[in-house]
């Protein structure tokens, strides 16, 4: 039986909190990782404050696999990702020659201003993320992958990421969709999560053609397993719905 890979997400930016900008980018991660068998097991969203990154990334990289920033990798004042992911690793900021050199290919010597070369400091150890988008690049340092925000460039990096990653056995999920309520199904779902714990078992209520459902979701890395959950279901639905 193969390990289980776990990750985090770290979402950073003001605009966040304050519902200026609504996140399209833990979707597409948690996806993602699905597709190699790596569980997304925490999301977090924090301001534009170094003390409060700083302690997140460290907590969560010492906790799982692989952790994931989004935001704050910009050319302007309050872009203090890359700053706070080095102390949070224990390191310092330097002018990457790598990136340095990707940028003025992109920009061009009279457009590379001091903003935008900020966008080129690197933590010491780091590796760049490319950045097909719009050149300027995230990094991995240790565990922790920093991208951008910007949904269009970070699924990009993540793309590319993605296909680095050490996973584990590709989580399978199953869908079984009822017309019947939470309340009616509650215990005997209950049950079947109790006789199969390594399946995880979730109900998320729906609304859709005037009418109340529940569509039932089990998700497990054994095929075999998951199949005779997915029959317990159904069969339990039946027999509720006589």
């Amino acid at each position: 039986m193969s390990r289980e890979f776990t990750a985090a997400m770290v979402v950073i930016g003001n605009e966040i909190l304050s519902g200026r900008t609504q996140d399209k980018n833990i979707n597409y991660v948690a996806c993602k990782l699905v597709e190699i068998g790596v569980r997304l097991r925490e999301v977090r969203i924090v301001p534009d404050v170094e003390s409060e990154i700083i302690s997140t990334v460290r907590e969560l990289k010492s906790k799982h696999d692989y952790v994931f920033t989004s935001g704050g990798i910009g050319p302007t004042h309050d872009d203090i990702t890359a700053q706070c992911v080095a102390k949070a690793c224990n390191t310092v900021l330097e002018q990457n020659k790598d990136a340095y050199d990707i940028l003025l290919d992109y920009y061009g010597i009279e457009e590379l201003t001091d903003a935008r070369l900020r966008m080129a400091q690197i933590p010491v150890g780091g590796a760049l993320i490319l950045n097909p988008v719009s050149a300027a690049p995230g990094f991995q340092i240790d565990n922790v992958y920093v991208m951008a925000g910007v949904p269009k460039i970070m699924q990009a990096m993540m793309d590319h990421v993605a296909m680095h990653l050490d996973g584990g056995t590709v989580i399978q999920s199953r869908t079984v969709e009822t017309r019947l309520r939470e309340s009616v199904i509650a215990r005997d779902l209950g049950d079947i999560q109790e006789k199969y714990q390594s399946v995880d078992v979730g109900s998320y209520p729906y609304f859709k053609d005037g009418q109340l459902g529940v569509n039932i979701v089990l998700r497990s890395d054994d095929g075999n397993l998951l199949s005779r959950a997915e029959q317990d279901v159904i069969e339990m639905v039946d027999r509720l719905s006589e």
